[in-house]
């Protein structure tokens, strides 16, 4: 990748200059409060300092959402997007592939969702030593969370190739997207939202299984196969949209 100039680009604007250290200052201001007050507030009452049950469930969901969200944001060149050449000077001018783009921005978003784990990772660690949680589950959400990161990241990848000219509308769109697919998805079917998953998970609670064409599957697998299903179709859509007619 050292080679590919969209990857040196990318690695240039965050890391060179900068402007992707704020991803990971808010990643770490929001969970770290969110963590102590899980910690603290239920020991109001004797003044001590006593692990809570619920911290490292709470703990998990937080990064859980604050990776996917960033991991959008990231994809969708948020942070200083005045700083990224279009596609057309990419793909157009510089006669670069398609797998070219593809691969460097993909391998950007994998990037950056490792970072996030590897910061948030020691207070996740902390959290489920404080609450005692198997090491099994700990150990299991460094699995769960950049799967979700990278099945919901790559929409945003989308998103930029769809709307590249058009900031506000993929601010819009991918914030919209996240919400409205977890909304959804603990209404028409509670195995597909992430945060049901997570918490059933951690509480050992078997999910509700879903009967269709006159079979029965389990939640959890349907819940891994939509979000495998999703991430294809997020890369799928990205791919669509670079190799449209008016980048070439």
């Amino acid at each position: 990748m050292k080679d590919n100039p969209i990857w040196r680009e990318s690695m240039e604007v965050y890391f060179g200059e900068g402007h992707g250290f704020a991803v990971y200052f808010y990643l770490l201001i929001i969970l770290a409060p969110v963590e102590f007050l899980s910690l603290y507030v239920p020991s109001l009452d004797s003044q001590q300092w006593s692990g809570s049950a619920n911290l490292f469930k709470v703990t998990a969901i937080t990064t859980m959402l604050l990776l996917v969200y960033f991991s959008l944001r990231v994809a969708n060149q948020e942070f200083a997007p005045w700083r990224f050449k279009p596609l057309k000077h990419w793909l157009r001018d510089q006669g670069q592939s398609i797998n070219a783009v593809s691969r460097a921005q993909l391998y950007f978003l994998l990037l950056h969702v490792g970072l996030s784990l590897l910061l948030c990772g020691p207070l996740l660690v902390w959290a489920g030593a404080i609450a005692r949680t198997p090491a099994a589950n700990i150990g299991a959400m460094f699995i769960f969370l950049p799967f979700y990161a990278l099945c919901y990241g790559v929409w945003g990848l989308a998103t930029l190739a769809l709307w590249e000219r058009r900031f506000e509308s993929r601010q819009v769109f991918i914030r919209s997207f996240f919400v409205c697919l977890v909304i959804l998805s603990a209404l028409l079917y509670l195995p597909l939202n992430p945060v049901a998953f997570l918490l059933s998970f951690l509480s050992r609670q078997a999910l509700p299984p879903l009967s269709l064409f006159g079979s029965q599957w389990s939640g959890a697998s349907v819940h891994v196969s939509f979000h495998c299903l999703l991430g294809i179709a997020g890369f799928a859509a990205h791919r669509w949209a670079l190799g449209r007619e008016p980048y070439l």
